[in-house]
């Protein structure tokens, strides 16, 4: 199994990552990918950038070195309601938003009922465009209920590396979370998550190892091809669809 972007990635505008943009398009490109997607973390995080910095995608190139460039924001939910730490025009300007959940933002644990609840609102947002490491077991939801609102609602569900590392208590229930996206048409991202060039060339083996036993379906994985990626965008009407098409066609 392969993959052709990577749609979660950080560089050291926060400072527990360490890389920049121009060496995190290089891994990209070492690795074979033709796109990727750089989401640093939305202000509400204690090290993230600046509002400012998700207004000025301008200032940087859409290709580098061959590599289609997609620039967004992981931004936090911040309660039950689905609240977002980005106002919705901030999320309008953005070409890939992952929405999730960090515990400096929701502190604790939350009910069934709560998760359900937080995460059904964020399905109804029209700018979020990925739901990322939720399978989290201190936020645990109804993977068969929320996931059915997912595709409803064009959500592209994360399966994401970086839990291996720093989320080990939700890695049993990924195969769960992959089973309710597959019984109900559920797209998914495969994602490194990566805070460093070597992590994003390096973390996802262990999720390939998942899909394959599952047999998960090439057409229900966004960033398995490239028809898929440029698909995606345009379903989500992101306008980078258009010229991230043009370069990596």
């Amino acid at each position: 199994m392969q993959i052709i972007a990577d749609l979660h990635t950080h560089t050291l505008c926060a400072t527990h990552a360490y890389q920049t943009v121009n060496e995190m398009a290089a891994a990209a490109k070492a690795a074979g990918y033709c796109a990727l997607a750089i989401t640093d973390h939305a202000p509400a995080m204690p090290d993230a950038p600046h509002s400012w910095h998700f207004s000025n995608w301008g200032s940087l190139p859409r290709e580098i070195d061959g590599v289609a460039m997609l620039y967004g924001a992981e931004v936090n939910v911040m309660d039950t309601k689905g609240g977002l730490d980005m106002t919705q025009r901030q999320l309008s300007e953005q070409d890939w938003v992952v929405a999730s959940i960090h515990s400096p933002c929701i502190p604790g644990l939350l009910t069934r009922r709560e998760a359900n609840r937080l995460w059904l609102s964020v399905a109804e947002n029209p700018y979020v465009d990925c739901i990322g490491h939720s399978e989290q077991s201190n936020y645990r939801y109804d993977y068969e209920l929320v996931t059915k609102a997912f595709a409803r609602n064009h959500k592209v569900v994360e399966l994401n590396a970086n839990s291996f590392q720093v989320r080990r208590d939700g890695i049993p229930n990924m195969r769960a979370l992959l089973e309710a996206c597959l019984q109900n048409g559920c797209r998914i991202a495969v994602d490194s998550d990566a805070h460093s060039a070597w992590k994003m060339q390096n973390a996802l083996q262990p999720l390939f190892g998942i899909l394959e036993e599952l047999q998960f379906p090439q057409e229900l994985i966004v960033n398995a091809t490239r028809e898929n990626l440029v698909n995606e965008l345009k379903l989500h009407g992101r306008r980078c669809a258009e010229y991230v098409g043009g370069i990596i066609v």
